[in-house]
């Protein structure tokens, strides 16, 4: 795409702008490249204006901006929009080719649930016989399957990044893709260039507040989503889905609990082989077996299923495709051990209520004692949730082990501390708090006996540990198998 033809799609004025040919959009001066577009945006701590010279060294052919900082000029041709986000998003959908119009999407949000409900709805449509992509917290998939990782740590990546990626699952032949949309990637537009066919509401409780500062700016900021797409799948055990009614053209409901939901669940059994329910539903009545652990999920199929029958999926395809799930890694995962231990589970519950719900579930099939390992983010994360996670660890678990997540520059002992008073103004003391993570996986495997099990949780499927002073690889699973392996 020409610069002028960029300005034109951008609704700004292209007449004097050099008729040069544009490879890319990017707000980051690294990552420029010749003919890339750079956008200048003003962050918390950086101006990108200040990195205009540098852009320009790399290639850059042109700067978006909302406006030059006083006394300073372009080294480019500048041109000037009212929210450079919202450029950076547009932009990049624009040389992409707008790859989700070729797509059937649907993006999954929420504060627990979204990460499962996004790998069963892509699996449910891949056993419909529709090609499908994925773009979730745990990596992305092109029909074919196979997992792989952003090199940056987002939880959702940037909108080139997120355009890029739909386009190359267009090159592949995709024809529908599942994206978990986050609260920042909704906030800071990094899906803004996204056109949605199906939004999918799971459950919001408090989490990100450090960013979005209230509760009721974090649900604004989802909500967004739901404004967006034509058609809305809403849980409607979530207090908050009552202010969500009506605000997409079209919806339909779904409970694992209310018999008044229009995807909903009945005769609920859980068993060693997983979880089996009546489902009746706009599609029909049937049974459904899914191997997964934990009651929740059930809500979480639910959400899937009506996802995927409203981009075409038929009911056998349904119960064919929950019925041969293999789980998502990192949620609710078992290791492999060498026998004769405990059983050990890795988790990404990382929240107060997602903990709970994990650790109630386990509760329910251990025959032993529980325990359970965990954590809490540092840095500019939440710290509100410290306590709380400590005084639900040692509630529900018979011993936890306290230790880092990512503890980035706050001091791990501050976070352990929180955590340690959540727990003992709760009138508990069955907690011991190690600081190094490794350490502490060792150390809860090892006193954990057989018949017992430990849930390590928080960290689920990252590959990455980040310290003040370094981030470490990382794979929790890994780590875990390795103790069991020791014992």
């Amino acid at each position: 795409m020409r610069l002028p033809d960029l300005a034109a799609a951008l609704s700004l004025p292209a007449s004097d702008l050099p008729n040069v040919e544009v490879s890319g959009a990017t707000h980051n001066a690294d990552w420029v490249g010749p003919g890339s577009v750079f956008v200048a945006i003003r962050g918390a701590r950086f101006d990108g204006h200040a990195f205009m010279d540098k852009a320009r060294g790399a290639g850059a052919v042109a700067v978006l901006g909302e406006g030059l900082p006083d006394g300073m000029t372009a080294p480019l041709p500048y041109l000037r929009v009212p929210d450079a986000r919202a450029a950076l998003a547009d932009a990049a959908a624009a040389l992409a080719g707008h790859p989700s119009r070729a797509l059937k999407v649907v993006g999954v949000t929420g504060t627990d649930g979204k990460t499962t409900t996004s790998w069963l709805a892509r699996h449910l449509l891949r056993a419909a016989g529709i090609p499908t992509g994925l773009l979730s917290t745990v990596g992305y998939e092109l029909p074919d399957g196979e997992l792989r990782h952003f090199p940056a740590h987002f939880t959702t990546p940037e909108a080139p990044e997120v355009q890029a990626t739909l386009a190359e699952m267009v090159r592949v032949g995709a024809g529908a893709a599942v994206l978990e949309a986050s609260s920042h990637a909704l906030a800071l537009d990094r899906v803004r260039g996204v056109d949605w066919d199906v939004a999918v509401w799971t459950h919001l409780s408090s989490e990100h507040l450090d960013f979005h500062g209230t509760l009721e700016n974090y649900f604004a900021d989802k909500k967004k989503l739901v404004e967006r797409a034509p058609f809305a799948v809403l849980n409607v055990d979530d207090p908050w889905t009552a202010e969500l009614r009506g605000v997409a053209p079209e919806e339909t409901t779904y409970s694992a609990e209310n018999q008044h939901a229009d995807w909903r669940a009945t005769g609920v059994e859980e068993g060693p082989g997983g979880l089996s329910f009546d489902v009746a539903s706009p599609a029909g009545e049937f049974r459904a077996r899914l191997p997964m652990i934990g009651r929740f999920n059930v809500a979480n199929a639910l959400a899937a299923m009506a996802a995927a029958h409203r981009l075409g999926a038929a009911p056998e395809a349904l119960v064919a495709g929950l019925a041969s799930f293999a789980g998502v890694p990192g949620r609710m995962e078992l290791v492999p051990g060498p026998g004769g231990g405990p059983r050990v589970i890795v988790d990404f519950a990382h929240t107060p209520p997602s903990l709970e719900k994990a650790l109630g579930m386990l509760r329910a099939t251990t025959p032993g004692r529980l325990w359970v390992l965990v954590g809490s983010a540092g840095g500019r994360r939440d710290p509100s949730k410290r306590a709380p996670l400590g005084e639900v660890a040692t509630r529900l678990a018979d011993h936890a082990v306290l230790t880092e997540e990512d503890c980035r520059d706050t001091p791990i002992a501050d976070i352990l501390a929180e955590m340690e008073r959540g727990a003992r103004e709760a009138g508990r003391a069955n907690f011991t708090s190690i600081p190094d993570r490794r350490e502490a996986i060792a150390h809860v495997i090892a006193q954990a006996a057989p018949g017992d099990t430990v849930l390590l949780a928080g960290k689920g499927p990252e590959d990455t540990l980040e310290r003040a002073a370094e981030t470490l690889p990382w794979d929790e699973v890994g780590e875990a198998r390795a103790a069991l392996q020791r014992r």
